[in-house]
């Protein structure tokens, strides 16, 4: 249920076609909007294993299956009428990241890590930091991608770094959505505020969806909070600034924030902490999360894409200060207070305003509108000097004017490599 933009459900369907199931792939977009993904599985679906059912979703094919896998996109699940009628028939629910944890060896160490913001960048700079200290680590989960590809080639001695968003987290809370209990070795929590209420429903359901992850924990397995994440359920590890951190690769205070906790979850795994640092200090970071795009007549350009929120965007700010820093803001409207992002112009060098949001932040912090990235990227190639920064980082969501945040990044680095 839900073959999705980012490959879970390519991988499940791939999966389970490979253990000999029949799979039937529903999802309520149409081929032409799911077209990369289909292309994914085309084969499945030319050799007969894979049943294309798009377009809408039919009753019938979630009460005749056996097992009905769900996309955790899927907003509350609980509601649902069709997830309804599955439980309803006695049929097994689960989702990509439960046949995923099913399939992991058990001799294999799983390391949990959840938050609100920070959590994709901590996943992968824990990740770094195993790697350094001699770890054979694996990096997976909300992260994008499926696992389930190469369960079968992950060796016994691995760590296992899954990044859980709020929704897996719900899910794996559920009864029956993976054959294990607790599984997790260590959780790490980054911080809860406020977010993804379109899915929850409710500020407290977020915010139990995230403490759930200390349930999934081992006896004796140690819990890392951050701000707001304090749980009951286990020894909480308090996720403090390691102050002689060498300089990082990815600027900001909030990054050495989250290599803090990475290296946190290395020191309680028992690795070698020196090697760790190195390995983390060398981390380069992930796209879309300021990315650093280049350097033009010494101007520095950064993609910050996955910033949909005022609060990411104040990050990148700060990260970039005290170097002038010129924003880009704007995109689809998601319903909330736009004010945040339009008091950034008292920060910043300038704030560029594009997008649907884009007109509204404009007139709330009396500057003009400039439409189109196409358009805010050639203003500010003409009016930036040397020893500035622009940054990408819009603080609303993309599906506007692009297809997601990677294909508003791509655009923008094009757009850059372009003023060379």
């Amino acid at each position: 249920m839900g073959l999705g933009r980012y490959g879970g459900g390519a991988g499940a369907a791939r999966y389970l076609i490979g253990k000999g199931f029949d799979v039937t792939v529903t999802d309520l977009a149409s081929e032409t909007e799911l077209a990369e993904a289909v292309d994914s599985i085309r084969d499945l679906v030319d050799e007969g294993s894979a049943r294309l059912h798009l377009g809408e979703h039919n009753v019938s094919d979630f009460t005749t299956c056996t097992l009905l896998v769900a996309n955790p996109a899927v907003r509350k699940p609980w509601e649902n009428r069709f997830i309804r009628s599955a439980q309803a028939a006695g049929v097994r629910i689960t989702t990509e990241i439960g046949l995923a944890i099913d399939a992991i060896p058990r001799s294999c160490r799983v390391v949990g890590v959840t938050g609100s913001a920070g959590k994709s960048t901590t996943s992968a700079m824990l990740h770094a930091g195993l790697v350094g200290a001699g770890c054979n680590s694996i990096l997976g989960g909300n992260i994008g991608g499926s696992l389930l590809g190469s369960v079968d080639s992950i060796e016994p001695d691995s760590t296992i770094v899954l990044e859980l968003s709020s929704a897996m987290l719900w899910w794996l809370a559920q009864p029956g959505t993976t054959e294990r209990g607790a599984f997790l070795d260590a959780a790490l929590i980054t911080n809860i505020s406020p977010n993804h209420l379109d899915w929850h429903g409710t500020e407290e359901h977020y915010r139990l969806s995230k403490l759930g992850i200390a349930s999934l924990l081992k006896p004796e397995a140690p819990l890392i909070t951050g701000k707001g994440a304090n749980s009951e359920y286990a020894p909480n590890y308090a996720i403090e600034l390691i102050d002689e951190l060498p300089e990082l690769h990815t600027p900001g205070g909030h990054n050495r924030l989250n290599a803090s906790a990475a290296l946190k979850a290395c020191e309680l795994l028992g690795c070698d902490l020196a090697r760790a640092v190195q390995g983390v200090a060398e981390f380069a970071g992930l796209p879309h999360r300021l990315e650093f795009v280049g350097e033009l007549r010494g101007v520095r350009w950064y993609n910050d894409s996955k910033s949909t929120t005022a609060e990411a965007t104040s990050l990148a700010l700060d990260a970039l200060a005290p170097n002038p820093v010129h924003l880009i803001v704007g995109g689809s409207d998601k319903g909330v207070d736009l004010s945040p992002i339009a008091d950034l112009a008292g920060r910043a060098a300038s704030l560029v305003c594009i997008g649907q949001t884009g007109q509204a932040i404009a007139e709330l912090a009396g500057v003009d509108y400039a439409g189109t990235l196409e358009q805010a990227v050639e203003a500010l190639s003409k009016k930036t000097v040397r020893g500035d920064a622009v940054v990408l980082s819009p603080g609303c969501a993309s599906f506007d004017q692009f297809r997601n945040f990677e294909h508003r990044g791509d655009l923008f680095k094009e757009l850059v490599h372009s003023l060379a």
